[in-house]
């Protein structure tokens, strides 16, 4: 059964990860689980919050037991966006001792990873509910593991930003310095385009008013990024732009902060904290 997933999780990242995943843990063997538990033993297990948390993982976690497993069983109680309690019982897995215990760790490592993030993006995403300001992610995420950080943030209520390097153009300082500005860095994205035929959103990063001013004069532009500004600037920086492109506030925002850039105006605010700054959840999965 396939739940709602953003349109990147496909099968082909799901099951390539997913794969990668297993050869690194078992490789030539599960020795300890080989060793200890009888080859016909059938048992259950339950995965155990133990963490007051948003859950996130429910999902991968039934399709890492059926990829190693197809016979094997799984009881959802709860579901990834769920707000759970100490105690909560998310799922019951049966089938196979053997398959349980070797990917026992496995399912533990993606839920607690995720459900951290899900957790601190919707803490995130309630400190401005009452704006009309989103919370989105970045690619500070950990290599190979992007499309699962990606995803909680998504459970979580925010919202993807570029997934890669390709499906967007962000033209950050250093891309704009080396350009030789803004109006060449954003002049040469335009050509590129269209001679590659490509149709994707330009962003532009901007230090200073100067800068936005340079980039709306381009009227190339989809996104202008507020870097590190004051909340005076970016509060003037919103009433320039007035509603012609979208405006998104980056740089250091926390918990403190967030709220009042919000009152700014801005569309989105953008976090890396979301993901590289949340804490691990504490799950575990108890034979019973």
């Amino acid at each position: 059964m396939k739940t709602n997933r953003p349109a990147y999780v496909t099968d082909e990242r799901l099951y390539h990860f997913i794969d990668e995943a297993i050869k690194e843990d078992i490789g030539d063997g599960d020795h300890s689980t080989l060793a200890g538990v009888p080859a016909g033993l059938h048992h259950k297990a339950r995965l155990l919050v133990k963490h007051d948390c948003i859950l996130a993982g429910v999902d991968l976690a039934r399709e890492i037991f059926h990829y190693y497993d197809k016979d094997l069983n799984i009881e959802v109680f709860k579901n990834d966006g769920d707000k759970v309690v100490v105690g909560d019982v998310a799922f019951v897995v049966s089938g196979s001792a053997r398959s349980i215990l070797t990917m026992e760790r496995l399912v533990l490592n993606c839920m607690q990873r995720m459900s951290g993030i899900a957790t601190y993006t919707r803490e995130m995403a309630d400190l401005i509910k009452d704006t009309n300001t989103r919370i989105l992610d970045t690619r500070k995420t950990s290599p190979i593991f992007r499309m699962c950080e990606k995803w909680a943030v998504y459970i979580g209520g925010g919202k993807n930003h570029r997934y890669g390097l390709f499906d967007m153009i962000m033209l950050k300082d250093n891309h704009n310095d080396y350009a030789g500005g803004i109006t060449k860095a954003v002049e040469s994205t335009v050509k590129y385009l269209k001679e590659k035929g490509k149709n994707l959103q330009i962003e532009v990063e901007t230090r200073n008013l100067d800068e936005v001013k340079e980039a709306l004069a381009t009227k190339a532009v989809d996104v202008i990024m507020l870097d590190n500004m004051s909340l005076y600037e970016m509060t003037a920086a919103v009433q320039l732009i007035n509603g012609t492109v979208k405006v998104e506030a980056s740089g250091g925002i926390t918990k403190e902060t967030v709220h009042s850039v919000a009152e700014t105006g801005v569309d989105y605010i953008s976090s890396g904290a979301i993901i590289y700054s949340a804490p691990n959840i504490d799950l575990s999965l108890k034979a019973f």
